[in-house]
């Protein structure tokens, strides 16, 4: 039985630093109705989370009785990982954290410093690229909670808020189930705990029996089995261009994830400068250079997640490398002149058959 879509209450969300670059990645072919009348009946559940979108798509037939009970487990874990990690929720256990006295152990659930740890693991192995520690900056530049006016910091303000960041600010103890900030850091898990729930959800509906679906988040996507025997689950990825949204790239999702960060719908100008949301860790200034979106498949959504906010920080030449070394199947997007140009790993084009692969090429003039 095919349901109509459903809507859940949003929750309040932590996507400060990519916010709607869920919009960059367009789902195909994921709903009941946009489906050939060859493809399997499913089911598609529609709904606001994290101050975003959610889309979850189960190949099958189900009860109404059945969906309803599915929809209600994901829901459920997905308000435990806001209810842990948001930074809008006064009551979530990061902002605990974040009220807590410097130097003062607060005690907080495992799935939480989970990925503390693995944020920590990410932003050694990407020099720094990737740290949670900058919502400070974030907050300062007024992509965060903070709210504060749509105008450049002073440099004596960037200055002071980055001199206390740094992950070494961050202490962990997981076998105490705790962790404390040395400093008066405000601690950000954006670019990593949507991709964590998309993960999550992704679980959960394994451990119901469900072998073939798509999760969708915000535009962070990681897809199970096929949509039918014949046909893969397929996305497809925009050109980044302001007021525009178009697929211009369809790539398969078979048992893979896909996360997408870019510089271009959360931004502000001053005194004919643009201004990103995405900032550089390690200037404590938004990015300023032309890789405008960075799209990455891992088998985890955390990874992808991780890594698409990375490489945008790391810049085309540095992603490319970093792609290359670790065999990460990456798709880069980058400004020059007027046009935009595409650049794609060695695993990203191993990744594909020629089908998906030579308009891709085509379009970016690659040999």
């Amino acid at each position: 039985m095919t349901l109509p879509a459903m809507t859940a209450p949003g929750v309040s969300g932590f996507v400060s630093r990519r916010l709607f670059i869920g919009m960059l990645v367009l789902l195909l072919l994921a709903g009941c109705g946009d489906s050939p009348p060859e493809a399997p009946p499913a089911v598609r559940f529609d709904g606001g989370i994290f101050g975003t979108f959610y889309q979850v798509t189960l190949v099958g037939e189900y009860s109404d009785r059945e969906a309803s009970r599915l929809e209600a487990g994901f829901l459920a874990v997905l308000e435990q990982v806001d209810k842990q990690m948001s930074t809008y929720r006064d009551d979530s256990d990061l902002n605990r954290l974040n009220r807590a006295e410097p130097g003062s152990w607060v005690e907080l659930p495992p799935a939480l410093l989970q990925v503390l740890e693995e944020s920590r693991r990410y932003g050694e192995k990407t020099d720094g690229a990737f740290d949670i520690t900058i919502g400070g900056l974030v907050n300062l530049w007024t992509f965060g909670p903070e709210a504060r006016p749509e105008e450049r910091p002073s440099d004596s303000e960037i200055r002071q808020r980055l001199e206390i960041t740094g992950i070494h600010n961050l202490e962990l103890d997981p076998d105490n189930d705790r962790a404390r900030r040395l400093t008066d850091i405000f601690v950000d898990v954006s670019g990593i705990a949507k991709g964590h729930g998309v993960d999550e959800v992704a679980d959960y509906l394994t451990e119901q029996g469900i072998s073939d679906f798509m999760v969708n988040i915000g535009g962070d996507i990681t897809a199970a089995g096929r949509r039918s025997p014949e046909r893969s689950w397929q996305v497809g990825v925009e050109v980044p261009q302001d007021g525009q949204q178009q697929a211009q790239f369809v790539v398969p999702l078979d048992d893979r994830s896909l996360a997408t960060s870019g510089d271009y719908r959360n931004y502000f100008q001053q005194d004919g400068r643009r201004y990103s949301h995405l900032i550089d860790p390690r200037t404590g200034e938004p990015i300023s250079h032309r890789l405008a979106s960075a799209s990455v498949f891992t088998p985890s959504n955390t990874e992808a997640n991780t890594l698409a906010t990375s490489f945008m920080v790391m810049g085309l030449e540095k992603s490319l490398a970093y792609a290359e070394e670790h065999d990460i199947p990456a798709l880069l997007i980058h400004r020059r002149g007027g046009e935009f140009r595409t650049h794609l790993s060695t695993a990203f084009e191993a990744m594909l058959d020629e089908e998906y692969l030579a308009p891709i090429k085509a379009a970016s003039n690659q040999p």
